[in-house]
């Protein structure tokens, strides 16, 4: 919005604005009634406007970059043309050469209607307390009729008998050491009869107040010591692990630990980062679209190892992508220069490249596979790896593949045979075990299955207090049994939802 002010102060004045989370709520509500009227011209904005708009004044929407997946490109292009008899307008701008092959693959796949699929998540322990509680709340009975009830929503339609039961367990106050966290029974059960059902005078209130599935979330203070650096999302910290470097306010620092809503950070300086800033902003290439793009990139390779005319390579690309003269000449150049002289990574061909750099060796692997699947590829190299060498490993992931850094050599053929398919959730449970993302995350669940309370008796509780809560309570449910059903399910989040191994596992079978 800034460069558009200062380039075209004429055009671009009092009717244009900005929209994205971190403005104030009654900020964001004014933009939105300027839009409505038709007052404003442009309005810049993050995926804070993507959902759920219906303003008949946008006429068109450019996007700055990738969407990402097919579904959001149409969502996002979805906001203009609204008005009687309008057309639906949307331009994307691309950013690099990478960024145009993926944009022109994803416009193929987007006017085949071929949209990515939805992953839901599946048997959601966290939800399922939530819900038998409410159940049992509205009225006593048994609980296999509870189970049976719940067994008919797709997401629970796989949920284990033992594990339901794991959640009754919970509720029902099995685990009394828990009550010196201030987690007390929530439900009743009758283990002759098998009934269910409330406890307690405040039932109904607690649960009005303090149901969800919205994690609260809150900036994140960064200090060296007691000296206030700045602050950073709460999603950016939960990524970061012991050693990674980061840019705030121009300056690089190396992350050390989390305490509560506080990160401890020490100077490093001429140190690039392995992790971008945007790097919680940017949202993650869909699986589906990045193995299109691997399957444009094979196509490209057999066309040129047929040794095809560039007029043949030329007419097939904009046959396929359907995209005009100048993308045709400049997706071919770029496509030329690989082959001619690299290697073109498909979906049969794992690229490693490794190279050196001062003390430090980098190994960078080529897998377009999306940031979700490669969070868990590399995490998973990086910790076999790391037991060999018995070092740490600094990792930077991306859409596009990732890096494993360390100043020693690289036993890659060890690290590559030890992460097997059958073996890679073994090893990310390990990797994930104490990390800050595994933290945060149990928070959330948590809070979710009202083991903590963000609301009692009038009092809300902030997120940093529930953080510092779940500190504690985390701590006590591993005393109890590692495989508790709540941190089982903050597990599952970090692997499942936030990582993608499913997909993951699929590569690895490809490569085993």
């Amino acid at each position: 919005m800034h460069n558009l002010k200062e380039k075209f102060s004429k055009n671009y004045s009092a009717n244009i604005e900005a929209h994205h989370s971190s403005l104030s709520r009654s900020h964001r509500l004014r933009t939105e009634e300027r839009l409505k009227k038709g007052e404003l011209k442009v309005v810049v904005s993050s995926i804070s406007l993507e959902l759920g708009i219906d303003i008949g004044f946008i006429d068109l929407v450019i996007l700055l970059g990738s969407p990402k997946s097919v579904a959001r490109a149409l969502q996002r292009t979805g906001r203009s043309g609204h008005k009687l008899h309008d057309e639906i307008k949307g331009r994307i701008i691309v950013l690099d050469r990478d960024d145009l092959i993926e944009c022109s693959v994803l416009l193929k796949n987007a006017l085949e209607n071929k949209i990515d699929r939805i992953q839901i998540p599946r048997n959601p322990l966290d939800v399922l307390a939530q819900q038998v509680y409410g159940i049992a709340i509205e009225e006593s009975q048994k609980a296999e009729q509870v189970f049976k009830l719940v067994t008919q929503a797709y997401p629970f339609s796989s949920l284990k008998r033992s594990s339901f039961y794991e959640i009754i367990d919970y509720l029902k106050g099995e685990f009394t050491v828990l009550e010196n966290r201030h987690v007390y029974a929530k439900i009743w059960f009758d283990e002759e009869t098998g009934m269910i059902g409330k406890r307690g005078k405040l039932a109904r209130v607690i649960y009005m107040t303090n149901i969800g599935t919205i994690p609260d979330e809150s900036r994140i203070t960064v200090k060296i010591k007691d000296q206030k650096i700045g602050s950073i999302d709460e999603g950016f910290l939960e990524r970061l692990k012991k050693g990674d470097v980061f840019v705030l306010g121009g300056q690089s620092y190396e992350f050390r630990y989390a305490s509560g809503m506080t990160a401890q950070v020490m100077a490093a300086y001429k140190r690039p980062p392995t992790v971008p800033s945007w790097f919680s902003e940017m949202l993650p290439l869909s699986f589906d679209l990045a193995l299109e793009i691997q399957k444009f990139r094979e196509l490209m390779e057999q066309k040129f190892l047929a040794k095809k005319s560039e007029k043949e390579i030329k007419d097939f690309i904009k046959k396929y992508l359907y995209v005009e003269d100048n993308t045709v000449s400049a997706i071919y150049e770029y496509f030329k220069e690989q082959f001619l002289f690299l290697e073109l990574p498909t979906t049969k061909k794992f690229l490693i490249e490794v190279f050196s750099e001062g003390n430090l060796r980098h190994a960078i692997f080529h897998s377009l596979y999306g940031r979700r699947v490669n969070d868990a590829l590399s995490r998973a190299y990086a910790f076999a790896l790391s037991k060999l060498i018995h070092k740490d490993i600094e990792l930077t992931v991306t859409d596009n593949g990732f890096v494993l850094s360390v100043n020693t050599k690289l036993p890659l053929e060890k690290t590559l045979k030890l992460v097997t398919s059958a073996e890679l959730r073994k090893i990310l449970v390990f990797a994930i075990e104490k990390t800050e993302i595994l933290n945060r995350r149990f928070r959330h669940c948590a809070v979710r299955s009202l083991m903590i309370l963000r609301s009692y008796k009038g009092r809300q509780k902030t997120a940093g207090r529930q953080q510092m809560a779940s500190r504690l309570l985390i701590s006590a449910v591993r005393r109890i049994d590692n495989n508790f059903p709540i941190l089982n399910e903050a597990r599952r989040e970090v692997l499942e939802d936030l990582m993608d191994i499913n997909n993951a596992e699929k590569v690895l079978q490809g490569i085993d």
